[in-house]
């Protein structure tokens, strides 16, 4: 270094001097300093700090030097930069004291461990010297609130088992497996046909669990593109391809961990699918596309089918190996035709959020109705029976429905329509509803074998699965006096 040329040229002593400078002009033109040790202790603040001390809420400098800077310095991130070792070198920080920009430095020993962090103020009146810089910041905190907001209101449960409706035994006996797998932390698979309420039975277990208060993220496989199901799932890492956030994505595993990931349409799985699944489910990590990080994931699986799972396993068609996974606690949850009696609540239950929803009055179902209402085989459950209670709301102006309103919606929509049990004229003093119970079950049988070909155009077979019987149990039945006569197979 020349007398002409006072500057180094060395790389250590360029450093030295910068850091000196630095500091120098830091300590000078700062609005305050103060530095922690490699415990997060406050060992030393600067005249200017001090001046802050009263509205931190302490009268003394030997009352805040010597304490761990969380407990006297609100909001900080001094024990971060001690964590991490990288600086933080522009931020804002809100306290007791106002709000100011500060910056964070690390300090390293010969070794370069981290032995202290020297936290300075820069400003302490932002929100005049730096306005648009905070007016940003208070718009951003303020949206990322709102985000925050609507996340766990979508994330949170929406059902319990009370508005599982009914007291039937099979709905009473469905609720008791449920409550007690709510209590478990293995996969429980919902199995049924469509429209029984699998899906509200999941926010049910996931809102009885212990994992009540963390989130419910559900997915329906049927409804995503096969190529897009590995990001959904597992979450995508920043930059994974072209087009992809730079700031990555979470997948359903990471916004469920610690909660309930609901798999709804399992059946419609694709096979590729299914060995990522199983992977995950087993080792309880997850590998987003695109990383090489592997990612450790709580969640506790609800799946939900109304495929015959056992025998696509046979089939070909889905992994025996993750039918065994999830398989573990299996309820069925049972058919609105095994449940009639539970009827009448369902149809107040759901005429009553028809109202709601659509902001009338309820509709009010004469006897006759309900009857017709009660005769039909609702192969599709409560999501059928709900579609033709929306359209009575809406084509009928009475306030009472009648059995002509319901039979002129079932035929209209093109459903089979199953006349309710007429009482048949009695030998004796009896009530007609107390006639001998086997003439009961063959009339009842009669009509349903009926509609079941009706609805398949004479097909047996599909009449037999439709009624969840063999299709010798359905040909003894044609067979038999007291059976279909083979006519009647056409009507």
């Amino acid at each position: 270094m020349s007398h002409t040329d006072p500057l180094p040229r060395d790389a250590q002593s360029i450093l030295e001097l910068a850091a000196r400078s630095m500091f120098d002009l830091f300590a000078n033109a700062s609005e305050g300093m103060m530095l922690v040790d490699r415990d997060a202790r406050v060992v030393w603040i600067n005249d200017q700090y001090r001046r802050f001390l009263p509205a931190l809420g302490f009268e003394r400098e030997e009352d805040f030097v010597g304490q761990s800077v969380s407990s006297v310095v609100q909001n900080t991130q001094m024990h971060r930069v001690l964590a991490t070792g990288k600086p933080i070198l522009i931020d804002l920080l809100d306290n007791r004291a106002g709000t100011f920009v500060v910056s964070r430095i690390p300090l390293r020993d010969a070794q370069g461990e981290v032995i202290g962090v020297l936290g300075i103020v820069l400003f302490d009146h932002p929100e005049t010297t730096l306005q648009p810089l905070i007016a940003k910041f208070a718009r951003l905190e303020q949206d990322l609130k709102e985000a925050q907001r609507q996340l766990a209101s979508q994330r949170r449960t929406k059902y319990t088992f009370a508005s599982f409706v009914g007291s039937s035994p099979a709905a009473v006996e469905v609720k008791r497996q449920a409550r007690r797998a709510a209590q478990s932390t293995s996969p429980v698979l919902l199995l049924g046909e469509t429209g029984t309420g699998k899906e509200l039975l999941a926010h049910a277990i996931h809102a009885a669990s212990p994992r009540a208060g963390k989130a419910f993220v559900g997915v329906n496989m049927a409804a995503v593109p096969e190529s897009l199901l590995e990001s959904e799932f597992f979450g995508v890492a920043p930059g994974a391809y072209t087009g992809a956030d730079k700031k990555g994505r979470d997948g359903k595993f990471k916004l469920a961990d610690g909660g309930t990931l609901f798999l709804d349409e399992l059946g419609d799985m694709p096979m590729a699918m299914q060995v990522k699944l199983l992977r995950a489910l087993q080792d309880g990590e997850i590998e987003p596309l695109g990383s090489n990080q592997v990612v450790r994931c709580d969640v506790r699986v609800v799946a939900a089918t109304s495929r015959d799972l056992p025998q696509m396993v046979r089939d070909g068609l889905f992994r025996e190996d993750l039918f065994y996974r999830l398989n573990v606690l299996p309820i069925r949850v049972p058919p609105l035709r095994e449940r009639q009696s539970d009827l009448p609540a369902l149809i107040e239950t759901l005429c009553e959020d028809i109202a709601a929803r659509g902001g009338g009055s309820p509709l009010e179902i004469g006897a006759e109705a309900q009857a017709l209402l009660a005769a039909q085989a609702w192969r599709g459950n409560i999501r059928e029976l709900r579609n033709v209670l929306e359209q009575l709301a809406l084509r009928t102006d009475a306030a009472l429905i009648t059995a002509a309103d319901v039979a002129a919606v079932l035929r209209e929509a093109g459903l089979p329509e199953l006349a309710p049990i007429r009482a048949m004229p009695a030998a004796t003093d009896a009530p007609a509803d107390l006639r001998p119970l086997p003439e009961q079950i063959a009339e009842l049988e009669q009509r349903a074998i009926a509609a079941a070909l009706a609805h398949t155009g004479g097909n047996r077979a599909a009449a037999a699965r439709l009624l969840g019987i063999s299709r010798a149990s359905l040909y003894d039945r044609l067979g038999s006096p007291d059976g279909v006569s083979e006519t009647q197979t056409t009507v």
